[in-house]
């Protein structure tokens, strides 16, 4: 907990610093890639400095992004705002056949940081069969591309840009149940198929973030649209929570990521 508060603590100094160079420069200042959470408080504090800011993690939707604090002359709306983001997408293919192991997530993140690159360095991993697309701060980016050349003792071809397709795009499992009401441990352990305990219990040790914010409150109530991140189960979407039916209880519908 005391190395969370103190990561959150130099992020906030961070912050503070690049709005200033920011408003005295004029020129747009990036911190990241952050995680969600991050992202939140980041986010948060940002609009209190008065600064025009904006998250962007190269595509939309993005888990991990930069914060992006924009002079007076750039809006954060605008869609020319994400062209000064320093994110570079690499596009990585291997032949996927049956003699060849699956690559996974982890295996990307692993050899990029034996690489030495930073974490922080590295927003989205997204995996298909044969194919997998991250973003990395842009000064990295040529140093990244002559060195990758296997990943999970697989050889790859690297190169900069997005194919047509994400992999893993529409990649979800869409899910349906009741639930007797829009209290966060209901949705909870519909979403974990197990018990109010269980989710009492899962909310209880800190696996469960709102919308990008840790929650331990099982009577915080579900908006529609809202993100669930259960650690260790998954990331969902609440769709919809539907008016109670004659019995009381409330339509969920929801979508798991893959």
């Amino acid at each position: 907990m005391e190395n969370t508060a103190q990561t959150d603590r130099l992020l906030l100094a961070r912050l503070e610093d690049a709005a200033r160079l920011c408003r005295l420069k004029s020129t747009p200042r990036f911190i990241g890639f952050l995680d969600e959470r991050q992202g939140v408080i980041a986010l948060a504090a940002a609009r209190r400095t008065g600064e025009s800011c904006r998250l962007y993690g190269g595509y939309p939707d993005a888990e991990r992004t930069l914060l992006g604090l924009l002079p007076d002359w750039c809006d954060p709306a605008a869609g020319e705002a994400e062209a000064l983001f320093p994110i570079a997408p690499v596009t990585v293919v291997w032949r996927a056949d049956r003699s060849v192991r699956p690559l996974s997530h982890r295996d990307f993140l692993g050899t990029l940081m034996s690489l030495g690159v930073k974490r922080e360095a590295v927003g989205d991993i997204r995996v298909g069969e044969g194919e997998a697309v991250f973003f990395l701060l842009r000064d990295i980016l040529p140093y990244v591309l002559t060195q990758l050349q296997k990943v999970g003792g697989t050889g790859v071809t690297a190169k900069e840009g997005l194919p047509a397709r994400l992999p893993g795009a529409d990649s979800f499992l869409e899910l349906t149940d009741t639930v007797a009401s829009p209290r966060l441990d209901a949705v909870v352990a519909s979403l974990v198929k197990g018990s109010r305990g269980r989710a009492e219990e899962l909310l209880a040790a800190g696996l469960v973030s709102l919308d990008g914010l840790p929650c331990d409150k099982p009577t915080r109530t579900v908006p529609e649209g809202a993100v669930i991140k259960i650690r260790g189960t998954g990331r969902f979407v609440v769709d919809a929570l539907s008016q109670p039916t004659k019995k009381g209880r409330l339509m969920l519908r929801a979508r798991k990521y893959q």
